[in-house]
């Protein structure tokens, strides 16, 4: 198309003049063909600019750059909790406080995992002991300590009670100490609330990876719902209000 363009003969100059307006016909079709010739490579030339391949290649250039930078700076990768245990139906992944939103990494998710878990195993005991006392299994000499919220009042009142109490706070101290990671034993958690330290087992280590995770999933949701459960049971107790068989009030 520009090879016949290209090669034509401009006119002599006999056909030169002075003027405009003087000037042959074909030395004015010569002149537009050659202007029209140079637009034509010039929009060419533009467009191979933005070609597809160097297009690409400096997209690619773009995307080795980021993560040259993020492997230099040590930047941490978004991570997608969408597929981590304990999101399922029907809530799906339910963080209506936004905590994950700036958790960047395992180790923010794995730390809230672990307080989460933490209290829910609390919470089922609490729940154990409190449906427990409600039915009027006590220890011996506690025979007369009343079941629900009121029991707190009731021990502070007597000496054995005191006791009590400070059998209590020990125990939490001790279970807070002993229920951690202990790093110094040489074994490492195989998982966020994972506590055994080499020491208990009781079988965990002969079941299968996929019975291992359906059981962590039965503990994550027990204590999900024991955290419910036993606000249920306070809130209920602190408003007069039984939701226990045979209308049993606690406290009362």
């Amino acid at each position: 198309f520009f090879e016949p363009m290209l090669h034509a003969n401009p006119p002599s100059s006999s056909t030169c003049c002075p003027s405009p307006l003087d000037c042959p016909k074909d030395l004015f079709n010569y002149s537009t063909t050659m202007m029209k010739c140079t637009a034509i490579l010039a929009l060419v030339g533009s467009a191979a600019a933005f070609a597809p391949a160097q297009q690409a290649a400096r997209m690619s250039t773009a995307m080795d750059a980021t993560a040259a930078q993020k492997d230099f700076f040590g930047l941490k990768e978004n991570v997608d909790f969408s597929k981590e245990l304990g999101v399922q139906a029907p809530l799906g992944l339910w963080d209506p406080l936004g905590l994950l939103k700036e958790s960047e990494d395992y180790e923010s998710f794995n730390d809230l995992r672990e307080k989460e878990i933490k209290h829910g195993r609390v919470a089922m005991l609490a729940v154990v002991g409190y449906l427990t006392t409600a039915a009027g299994i006590r220890f011996p000499g506690a025979e007369d300590i009343p079941a629900g919220m009121a029991s707190w009042g009731a021990l502070l009142e007597t000496k054995d009670g005191m006791n009590v109490l400070y059998q209590m706070g020990a125990f939490f101290v001790a279970a807070e100490i002993a229920n951690r990671e202990a790093p110094w034993t040489g074994v490492t958690a195989e998982f966020p609330g994972d506590y055994r330290n080499g020491k208990l087992d009781f079988g965990w280590d002969k079941f299968s990876d996929e019975t291992k995770m359906k059981k962590r999933a039965i503990e994550l949701n027990n204590g999900r719902a024991a955290m419910m459960g036993i606000w249920g049971l306070v809130i209920h107790e602190m408003m007069g209000v039984s939701i226990l068989p045979g209308g049993l009030l606690p406290g009362q």
